[in-house]
């Protein structure tokens, strides 16, 4: 199935400079960051974690089961980002664990006013579409898989927090504004699956929703940025400014995700799904397929039918 894209991997720290097996810290401190890298070597349950500040967590290698907001459990894995709000204690299952096996995560603690200082800024200088619409982090929207930009922001910060530059103060603190930028663009895209999201006041909420309806047919970006009331540049500019995708691509996110219910609670053909959903071409249906979920439509199609058996 689909996956994230996963960072980097950091060397696990030797046996000497270990303090303990269970969620052994290193910290690199920062003007307006910290970053700390926790490992874990051995099987554990509910261990208790609180920071003070808004965290960025990250996982590199292993698996955790996190337990947030009390809500149920669920498996933390390579490729996802989970975000956990400042004095919010996250309690972790660590079920696979072992010194041939460590759980590797990081987890960037970030100044509150820093924070506030970039989305403050965000709402000045790039004011997004509709009314009372401001540019904020959302605590509702926090567990998603890692795009490739927020990936590569996480490296260049686990790079920078980790190394030995004179002015990586400076340079993280640039960083930071990308990475902060990346989340909310995330949170934006993921807000678009909540029933919510029908009713909200701006032109791209008008436009995803119009998409949504009308999944099966042709649609066209000048169609869009009509219904947008807004030239076909200017269109394009706010819809990548606000999802980080452009139209087209969440156009093909959308046939995708209505192909795997198709796939799923139906008997059609993977040609009839296809052409069904407007592709013209199968093998292109296909390669698209693919690339968003991993695995092809009737591979998708056994899982998903075993799972239910099972």
């Amino acid at each position: 199935m689909a996956e994230g894209f996963r960072l980097d991997q950091v060397a696990v720290s030797g046996e000497k400079s270990l303090k303990t097996l269970v969620e052994n810290r290193r910290a690199f401190t920062l003007e307006n960051c910290e970053l700390n890298l926790f490992e874990t070597l051995q099987p554990s349950a509910l261990v208790p974690l609180t920071f003070h500040d808004f965290v960025v967590t990250s996982m590199l290698r292993g698996k955790k089961v996190m337990h947030l907001f009390d809500q149920p459990g669920f498996d933390y894995l390579p490729g996802e980002t989970v975000l956990v709000p400042a004095n919010v204690t996250m309690k972790i299952d660590f079920p696979e664990a072992h010194r041939d096996n460590p759980t590797q995560c990081i987890a960037l603690a970030i100044d509150q006013m820093k924070i506030q200082q970039i989305v403050d800024r965000l709402s000045e200088t790039y004011p997004r579409e509709g009314r009372q619409q401001f540019w904020s982090l959302q605590h509702n929207q926090y567990h998603f898989l890692n795009n490739i930009e927020l990936a590569q922001t996480l490296n260049k910060l686990i790079k920078i927090c980790s190394g030995t530059a004179l002015g990586k103060d400076i340079l993280a603190d640039l960083t930071l504004q990308e990475l902060i930028v990346h989340i909310i663009q995330t949170q934006h895209l993921a807000a678009t699956d909540d029933a919510s999201y029908l009713h909200e006041d701006n032109p791209l909420a008008f436009v995803v929703n119009y998409i949504k309806a009308n999944i099966n047919e042709k649609i066209q970006v000048e169609d869009l940025s009509e219904k947008a009331c807004m030239s076909r540049a200017s269109f394009y500019r706010a819809f990548k400014r606000e999802f980080s995708i452009s139209p087209l691509d969440f156009i093909l996110r959308e046939k995708i995700k209505k192909a795997k219910q198709l796939l799923s609670h139906t008997k059609d053909s993977i040609s009839d799904i296809c052409y069904q959903l407007g592709f013209s071409d199968l093998n292109y249906f296909g390669r698209q397929f693919r690339k968003s979920e991993g695995i092809s439509p009737s591979q998708y199609r056994n899982v998903t039918n075993r799972d239910e058996w099972h």
